[in-house]
């Protein structure tokens, strides 16, 4: 490697997953086990022949809808933060 080129870091001075990132990381996780958990609650509902507009069933409807939304923007979020970061330290800021 000649001077001139730039440097890439090694594997073992890759950058440490701050705690931000883990938190949002995991609640993307569980927004999406939450929604699955809602969908399968729906079918068992439907089967039983449960009065969906009524009770808690309009917020389990609710939360197969927005939950996976949410669960995308949040990991898009870790993914961007990610990528500023590794960019700063490319750059040696």
């Amino acid at each position: 490697m000649s001077p001139s080129s730039p440097r890439t870091p090694a594997p073992s001075e890759d950058l440490p997953v701050r705690r931000i990132d883990r938190i949002l990381a995991f609640m993307s996780l569980g927004l999406l086990a939450l929604s699955i958990v809602c969908f399968f609650a729906i079918i068992i509902g439907t089967q039983a022949g449960a009065d969906f507009g009524s009770g808690v069933w309009p917020a389990v409807g609710t939360i197969v809808y927005i939950a996976p939304i949410v669960a995308f923007l949040l990991l898009l979020a870790v993914l961007i933060m990610t990528f500023i970061r590794k960019a700063r330290v490319g750059k040696g800021r």
